[in-house]
């Protein structure tokens, strides 16, 4: 739902703002898309990137040309971003299967962009990421000395065919490092300065974007960078994390080394709503961004005023990410007490504290589960880390109630195990570390220490049909 306007008379000094949809996954349907490009614009947002990786005709079949109702969708989406004045970007990701030697495939790239061209779009992207790091066909090896040279030629000879009211951004192989490695440096300052590149900073998915390293990728490469930022997306390792926290680390000043940013999205659609509007914020104002407040009026209007109360609690345990080492501070801090006064102090009253704070999660958990909410796509969305949340608040609940009756030590073990098993068995990161090693510890008390998490660290590698991007560690 969309019931809050953010646009800014004060101009952004970002000229380029805005999301991809570039995740590995189901793509977000025609609907989806047309609805999202309305709350970009409401917001302030003027670019929407085209370029879902599952997408047969964008990536794997991108020689197929779009035809009959596909180039319909492809007409309706490029006239709803007009009527919010947002560039519609559409990308090619041709690398897993294109001869760069090729002059077929050239002309073929060219027309499948030509196709689109004719409803209207000028901005186009070709995309060189998460693809074989050297060259693959006979042909390219004894055309080429190298990929950074076939990759110049490419990108050359379809520029060469744009014309002066068109513009192309390109995605490196190597899209994510210091910015002044060996490819990405000739990359740069071997192709022409009107084409943008992206970059996603010190790694894949970057804690934080800062003014310094957009510097050095400026000098390195003839141009500021265009950030393709890898939050919220959640694909491939991350599948267990719901990135729906705020936006964060990225340096107030980044605009003077950078065209602008754009925001890879997760496939759960209603969800990714959440942090867009905070990185809306962000660009619209970076210098007096305020994360928190911007997270909590993204919350109110996503979510919906009726509901936003018991859905705060429940985002504030899944909160890690890339951006985030926190995993639930709120829960954090009140842990801390309870074992503090536990140990040193009034445990009694420090058992109430902790049952009164789990008891209002259980009660959230039940109305967001149980219904009615406002909006019940969002909820269907994110309902496995819901259950986690209230499987980990009634563990919370027994923690409390134990404590107070001052079995906790005696009881626990046997007491505490099944809230374990159940939270670990449902693999999706709630409450980060900090419940897992709560109840690890009480149930150990009772035996042999249980097996550590089986979870995977949150982290995002590449495609696993490709090879990694070359770059320093």
């Amino acid at each position: 739902m969309t019931t809050h306007s953010r646009v800014s008379a004060t101009p952004s000094p970002f000229a380029v703002r805005g999301v991809i949809e570039g995740f590995y996954g189901a793509p977000w349907s025609h609907n989806q898309r047309l609805d999202l490009i309305d709350f970009l614009g409401e917001r302030g947002m003027n670019t929407f990137v085209y370029s879902p990786k599952d997408d047969p005709l964008v990536r794997h079949d991108w020689r197929t040309p779009y035809e009959g109702a596909e180039l319909a969708r492809m007409a309706q989406l490029i006239a709803r971003c007009a009527t919010h004045d947002m560039t519609f970007m559409y990308c090619l990701s041709p690398g897993l299967t294109m001869k760069y030697s090729s002059d077929d495939d050239i002309a073929m790239l060219l027309a499948k962009f030509d196709s689109v061209r004719e409803l209207g779009v000028t901005s186009f992207g070709l995309l060189l990421d998460d693809i074989p790091a050297r060259l693959q066909h006979p042909a390219d090896r004894a055309a080429f000395p190298d990929l950074v040279t076939a990759h110049q030629s490419v990108i050359g000879r379809v520029f060469a065919q744009f014309d002066a009211s068109t513009h192309l951004t390109v995605c490196p192989t190597q899209y994510w490092g210091y910015g002044d490695e060996q490819y990405i440096s000739r990359l740069g300052l071997g192709i022409d300065p009107r084409i943008d590149l992206f970059w996603t900073g010190r790694a894949i998915c970057s804690a934080t974007l800062d003014l310094a390293d957009a510097a050095v990728f400026a000098r390195a490469t003839g141009r500021p960078a265009t950030y393709w930022d890898n939050y919220p997306v959640n694909d491939v390792a991350m599948g267990h994390e719901l990135h729906i926290g705020p936006y964060r680390g990225r340096d107030p000043q980044l605009h003077r080394f950078s065209t602008g940013i754009i925001a890879n999205g997760m496939d759960l659609f209603e969800s990714s709503k959440i942090p867009f509007a905070t990185i809306a914020d962000y660009l619209r104002d970076p210098a007096g961004y305020d994360p928190e407040a911007s997270w909590k009026q993204a919350i109110l209007d996503v979510v919906g005023p009726e509901n936003a109360e018991d859905f705060s609690l429940f985002a504030d345990t899944v909160r890690s990410s890339c951006l985030s080492a926190d995993d639930a501070p709120a829960l954090g801090e009140a842990l801390e007490r309870f074992t503090f006064e536990s140990e040193y102090g009034d445990s009694a009253a420090a058992a109430s504290e902790l049952l009164t704070i789990a008891d209002s999660m259980v009660r959230s958990a039940d109305r967001l589960l149980d219904g009615p909410v406002t909006n019940q796509k969002l909820i269907d969305e994110v309902r496995p880390w819901l259950e986690s949340f209230r499987v980990g608040a009634h563990a919370l609940v027994e923690i409390a109630q134990l404590a107070a009756a001052g079995r906790l030590a005696t009881d626990g073990p046997s007491r505490l195990r099944p809230f374990l098993d159940a939270l670990r068995a449902a693999r999706r990161r709630v409450f980060g570390d900090l419940l897992d090693m709560t109840l690890a510890e009480l149930v150990s008390a009772g035996g042999s220490p249980p097996a550590p998490p089986a979870l995977p660290a949150p982290h995002r590698t590449a495609s696993p049909d490709t090879a990694s991007p070359t770059a320093k560690e």
